[in-house]
Order: structure tokens, then C-alpha cells, then sequence
């Protein structure tokens, strides 16, 4: 996270941690769904 935080020059980590909380979300629910679909998961 700090090399991140450095190469887009954001002057707090916590910037950073912001904008990438919700890319890391989004790439959990995809790895949900693929797992679902891998597993033929009905609910």
C-alpha cells in the first residue's frame, strides 16, 4: 500500500486505502461469484 500511495503521490495512506477499499470489493465478489459458478451453486 505505501509503494502505491508513493507512485500516485497521494500525501496520506489513508487516500489510498479509500480508492483501493473498493476495487479490493469488488474483485472479492467477483471471486464469490466465479467460485458459485465453478461450484454450480443454486440458492
Amino acid at each position: 500500500m505505501v509503494v502505491i500511495k508513493e507512485l500516485l503521490r497521494h500525501a496520506h495512506i489513508g487516500v489510498t486505502a479509500t480508492v483501493y477499499a473498493h476495487v479490493r470489493l469488488r474483485i472479492q465478489r467477483q471471486a464469490l461469484e466465479t467460485l458459485g459458478v465453478t461450484l454450480d451453486y443454486r440458492p
